[in-house]
């Protein structure tokens, strides 16, 4: 790609997964030419990529949008990711060479400058990255587009992992970190075991969170404490009177 087709690329794929794009944004191709200095053309070129890639959706007379995320995408994620990730967790001990080993650990070392510096976009990218290095780590020309486009979710879904709130979820963000070191640890070791257990102990950590994404906490409302207060109330008033109807 050249470099106004690369930037357009790059840029498009972080603002999907940090839903600076939200899911089914419209992708205006004019917009975008304008916007980066080069023609239609080579935007289509960038699209149809994307798209291939897992994080657009070209539909015919209708131009590009970003992919969807909806019940059925939510459902069929929770089920599939455990299977998909253990799967590539597995193939990625077995297959990888050391020259993506070294790849692992640079990327690795930019996510834990990201939580140093608190930057959630760099954690949302590099977090991202990571696991898309052990895809291809695992080199599995059917497992690489699912994982791909299960991890595209996974930091849709999870964004606010890396905006901690809590002081839980600083020490979950913590503990994500040092589950990259001991995966990277596991790989070294050829030792398809410890990755396992640890491919499994960070989806934990990861749907914990994600579970709050779907379904938060609920507001507090003044309207419903009030009502919930004069519930005992009514509870007396009737008692009084049952007893004087006898």
């Amino acid at each position: 790609m050249n470099g106004g087709k690369t930037a357009l690329h790059e840029t498009l794929r972080r603002q999907i997964l940090t839903l600076e794009l939200a899911p089914d944004d419209d992708l205006d191709e004019v917009k975008l030419s304008q916007e980066y200095g080069i023609s239609r053309t080579p935007v289509r070129d960038v699209l149809r990529q994307l798209a291939v890639e897992g994080y657009v959706d070209i539909r015919e007379n209708r131009g590009a949008r970003v992919v969807p995320m909806n019940h059925s995408t939510l459902r069929d994620f929770f089920l599939i990711a455990p299977m998909i990730y253990e799967a590539v967790g597995r193939l990625a001990v077995q297959n990888f060479r050391p020259n993506q080993l070294e790849a692992l650990k640079a990327c690795q070392e930019r996510f834990r400058a990201a939580i140093a510096e608190r930057d959630p976009e760099k954690m949302v990218v590099e977090n991202n990255r990571f696991h898309e290095l052990i895809g291809e780590m695992a080199n599995s020309a059917f497992l690489k587009p699912s994982l791909n486009r299960l991890l595209i979710d996974h930091a849709r879904i999870g964004h606010t992992f890396f905006r901690p709130a809590t002081v839980e979820m600083e020490a979950n963000l913590t503990k994500s970190c040092a589950h990259h070191d001991e995966m990277i640890r596991a790989l070294t070791e050829r030792n398809e075991a410890l990755m396992v257990d640890l491919v499994f102990e960070h989806w934990d950590l990861s749907r914990q969170n994600m579970e709050l994404f779907i379904a938060p906490t609920a507001l507090e409302s003044e309207t419903a404490n009030r009502l919930a207060s004069r519930q005992p109330e009514k509870g007396k008033k009737g008692a009084v009177g049952a007893s004087e109807s006898k």
